[in-house]
């Protein structure tokens, strides 16, 4: 896949790079949008615990991470963020190490306004689509799949580079 456009305006090389690069500039223009409905102390990372927990109901953080198919240490920082700005409660599980987490009463009233930007979000998200010759979403998946049947790791360590290393 051949990149397009000014060699000087690419930015360093690195594949996570380029990645990061680009989930940088998706969350921050969702952030701005989010800011300019009115809310301006919810992230674009909330979504994908306020959908799992609207989807499930109350669920502990490991079962919300396997969920999001997040780490549990990533679900963990986010349900901590969320906690600390009101937009969900944490309770105890069934030991002592598991916390439940719930959509607050806050949440709740908010969903109208997170539901609309879900959906005007998607909406630019079919339109960037449009204009490019192959949907990110499938390009993702399919990203994801083959890194399931060969872990990155592996394919590192099958390089020759790799092997001069040994």
């Amino acid at each position: 896949m051949a990149m397009t456009g000014d060699p000087e305006r690419r930015g360093p090389e690195g594949l996570g790079t380029r990645m990061r690069h680009v989930l940088e500039i998706l969350d921050g223009d969702v952030a701005r949008f989010l800011a300019d409905i009115g809310l301006d102390d919810y992230r674009p990372r909330y979504s994908p615990v306020v959908r799992a927990l609207l989807a499930r109901g109350p669920l502990a953080i490991r079962d919300l991470a396997e969920e999001m198919r997040v780490t549990h240490s990533a679900a963990s920082q986010t349900v901590a963020q969320m906690h600390r700005a009101g937009f969900v409660s944490l309770e105890p599980g069934a030991d002592a190490r598991q916390r439940i987490v719930s959509l607050t009463a806050r949440t709740r009233e908010l969903l109208p306004l997170i539901e609309a930007e879900w959906t005007a979000t998607t909406e630019a998200t079919a339109a960037l689509e449009a204009e490019l010759p192959y949907s990110l979403r499938a390009l993702l998946d399919d990203i994801v799949e083959a890194l399931e049947r060969k872990p990155f790791r592996q394919r590192i360590g099958e390089t020759a580079a790799a092997q001069e290393l040994r």
